[in-house]
């Protein structure tokens, strides 16, 4: 498995602005799962502000089978058209200080675990 991590604020934490937001998410994230496009997905808040600050309030984080299957949901999120637009806008527009990161199960299974000779 692949995750693509993201760590991000929202532009408005107020309620219902937040609960409005995690709906989006679900709206456009269950779309894509729907799609096969990624495998899973999850979303989270931060509790009692325990985090490094620049991990910021919100995680969420999308798991994919492979790099294949990631870089054909990039692209089909990138034709910003459609029906996948019409789910991502709310998302994009709602976060601010964006950071992310990609991380694999250890070790790859394609991965020689036997010492070398």
């Amino acid at each position: 498995m692949n995750y693509y991590h993201m760590w991000f604020n929202l532009k408005d934490q107020r309620p219902p602005a937040d609960i409005q937001f995690a709906g989006a998410v679900k709206a456009y994230l269950d779309y894509l799962k729907d799609a096969g496009r990624i495998e899973g997905w999850n979303l989270s808040r931060r509790k009692f502000g325990f985090s490094p600050p620049s991990l910021h309030e919100f995680h969420c984080v999308v798991w994919t089978r492979d790099l294949a299957q990631l870089d054909a949901a990039f692209g089909a999120v990138a034709t910003r058209t459609g029906e996948v637009e019409r789910l991502h806008m709310p998302v994009y527009s709602g976060v601010t200080d964006f950071c992310s990161a990609l991380y694999r199960d250890f070790p790859d299974p394609e991965r020689a675990t036997e010492p070398l000779a």
